[in-house]
């Protein structure tokens, strides 16, 4: 029983080091990277659909992405969802293809983008805490009851901090790859 509620809690740290990483990827570097376009959903015969699903998505040279559509009909409907998805990236159309530059980012600006991270990285430690707090009510709870010992409780919070280390040690691994990502020229 106890077992089971601290792998349930080491699933839901799982799951907000997922949840950071897709709030790391729409953070954008100096380098071109298809996944800042995840959130971008195009008008494709009335309904709103994935730029992804419509789509071919390539980086030809690290500040460029290339975005081919299977249907040239729908290019000028692309362009304008990536002008109203406040990406801060401006599409340009050739008829053909919509190229999008990554320009450069200023020193200011890599960081602000720095300190995001940081907040992101704060955040998903946070809710990394709230579940190791949450298994360890539950494990206080059985030891109430009279399910478990008091040196099994003692056991198994010693356990569930072994695995809250391990979960905000890769969030500050992760921030540390983005920092260096942003940082770099």
């Amino acid at each position: 029983m106890p077992q089971s509620i601290i792998n349930n809690g080491e699933h839901k740290m799982e799951k907000a080091i997922e949840a950071l990483e897709k709030e790391f990827a729409l953070i954008r570097t100096s380098r071109a990277n298809p996944t800042v376009l995840n959130g971008v959903l195009v008008p494709y015969y009335g309904a709103p659909t994935p730029l992804n699903q419509i789509a071919q998505i390539s980086v030809p040279e690290p500040q460029i992405l290339m975005i081919k559509p299977f249907d040239k009909s729908v290019l000028k409907e692309v362009e304008k969802a990536i002008q109203l998805a406040d990406l801060n990236l401006v599409p340009q159309n050739d008829g053909v293809v919509i190229r999008i530059v990554f320009p450069a980012l200023t020193e200011a600006k890599r960081k602000d983008l720095v300190k995001e991270v940081k907040a992101k990285t704060e955040h998903g430690k946070v809710a990394v805490r709230n579940v190791r707090r949450e298994v360890m009510d539950h494990l206080k709870k059985l030891e109430k009851d009279s399910v478990i010992s008091e040196d099994e409780l003692k056991r198994h919070n010693d356990e569930v901090q072994k695995i809250t280390d391990k979960y905000t040690d890769k969030m500050d691994a992760l921030a540390k790859d983005k920092e260096k990502a942003i940082m770099e020229i």
